[in-house]
């Protein structure tokens, strides 16, 4: 999963919310380097992150990208999982997506110490509105030019737009049957 369903899945807390993002830039062991509130929600991304990884679902949507896409196929995965979500967010959440999104700029603007990357990417996450930018199909594009950047092998990811096209509608049924059952174990989790 990627940053939007970390963070619908975390929970609607201040700190849960933080915790749920800081998963993806907060490495190695927690204890005692955040509150309590904070660290648990930094586990709970990482326990869903191996929830997702060994899913037979996931696992399955993984195994519909060739071959040679394969050891990136989990990242175009979690974007492609996040642009389901919020293309379909009303499906599967109560509160509109704008407002979400809103109410969770709002505290990660606040935070005063970030940790690492999250602090100079922040303003931009918010300003764009990376979260609901998901929605759009055509975003994902400028979302994997960024990941390539970050990449020792950033050619790993060239075509991958036309390959989402032509399984955009089996990976669609593979988030539609494995989100509401991530969703049963975040909650589980909190």
């Amino acid at each position: 999963m990627n940053y939007l369903a970390h963070l619908h899945l975390g929970g609607p807390a201040p700190q849960q919310l933080l915790g749920s993002l800081y998963g993806d830039f907060v490495k190695g062991a927690l204890e005692g380097r955040f509150p309590a509130e904070l660290e648990a929600a930094i586990r709970l991304h990482r326990q869903i992150d191996s929830y997702t990884d060994s899913h037979p679902l996931v696992l399955a949507a993984l195994a519909r990208f060739p071959r040679e896409r394969r050891r990136y196929a989990g990242i175009v995965l979690d974007v492609f999982f996040d642009h389901c979500l919020a293309r379909f967010w009303g499906e599967y959440a109560d509160q509109p997506l704008a407002q979400f999104t809103g109410n969770f700029y709002r505290v990660l603007l606040a935070e005063p110490q970030l940790p690492g990357r999250l602090a100079r990417i922040a303003p931009f996450m918010a300003a764009d509105d990376w979260l609901g930018a998901y929605g759009d199909f055509a975003t994902l594009e400028q979302v994997f030019g960024g990941i390539a950047r970050r990449l020792s092998r950033p050619e790993g990811l060239q075509g991958v737009m036309v390959e989402l096209e032509r399984l955009y509608e089996p990976l669609l049924t593979d988030f539609r049957a494995f989100y509401p059952q991530l969703q049963a174990f975040a909650a589980a989790g909190r």
